[in-house]
């Protein structure tokens, strides 16, 4: 609203003149541009999919001992599928945590890392014998969460609540950046957005743009996925988190200082 003072955070700090290109999904992207905008680094948003919800049945939960969620994603689909909020929620990292807190769930528990954690968080805090488990999931699952734990011996079941798309291009804004060198950063926050980058920069014929950009990436799969590009430089988190990537941009900006 005109005057009420309140700020897009994806705008703060841009003249501060460095940039950071942002590939998550926009709710988890305004979270992300307020600590960049702490740093000084304004964010250019650009996700690299798009989720759609689908249209599921109603949720059967009797039985269930708790629900596992690997993504932001599947909290907002399974928050749109069913009502119940007091079931244990065991969620992969602290962005699907706040997710879950946003949607009114009251009894989350966070695995601070990826889905190895999520496996052994869900092995110390339940028992097989205690009811079955539910992974609410996308279409396209990474990871081997719910192998891992039936080898533990849980009984344990995936709905697909939703899909999450590649995007067909990079938006014009975005490749307007890129090709006049206004980006300094680059964050990929799971190894298909950060191949979904590689081929639409390849499509766009703006791979050489990344010659100037630092990329960082949550995790050494996610950074495997970006080798294709010829970046200034590539760093990689040392926890697979949002803290944990800003600490890594932080170390960056101090050695630029």
């Amino acid at each position: 609203m005109a005057g009420s003072g309140a700020r897009d955070p994806t705008k703060l700090a841009s003249h501060q003149g460095l940039q950071a290109l942002v590939t998550r999904p926009r709710e988890e992207a305004r979270r992300l541009a307020a600590a960049l905008a702490e740093r000084g680094v304004g964010a250019v948003v650009e996700p690299m999919m798009e989720v759609r919800n689908r249209v599921a049945a109603p949720l059967d939960l009797a039985s269930v001992q708790a629900i596992l969620c690997t993504s932001a994603n599947g909290v907002r689909a399974l928050a749109r599928a069913t009502g119940e909020r007091g079931l244990p929620l065991l969620v992969v990292g602290e962005a699907t945590a706040l997710r879950a807190g946003a949607e009114g769930f009251t009894d989350v528990a966070s695995a601070d890392g990826a889905v190895a954690d999520l496996v052994r968080l869900a092995a110390a805090r339940l028992r097989p014998q205690n009811g079955r488990l539910l992974h609410v999931a996308g279409s396209a699952v990474a990871g081997d969460l719910v192998d891992e734990l039936r080898a533990r011996g849980f009984m344990i079941e995936r709905t697909v609540l939703y899909e999450a798309r590649p995007v067909g291009a990079l938006s014009v804004p975005t490749l307007c950046a890129l090709r006049h060198r206004m980006i300094n950063f680059a964050l990929f926050f799971s190894p298909r957005t950060a191949a979904i980058f590689v081929g639409l920069a390849g499509i766009a014929e703006v791979a050489g743009c990344c010659r100037t950009i630092t990329a960082l990436a949550i995790s050494p799969a996610a950074d495997a996925a970006l080798a294709d590009l010829p970046w200034r430089d590539r760093q990689v988190a040392e926890r697979p988190n949002q803290r944990a990537l800003l600490d890594t941009l932080d170390a960056v900006l101090a050695e630029r200082r």
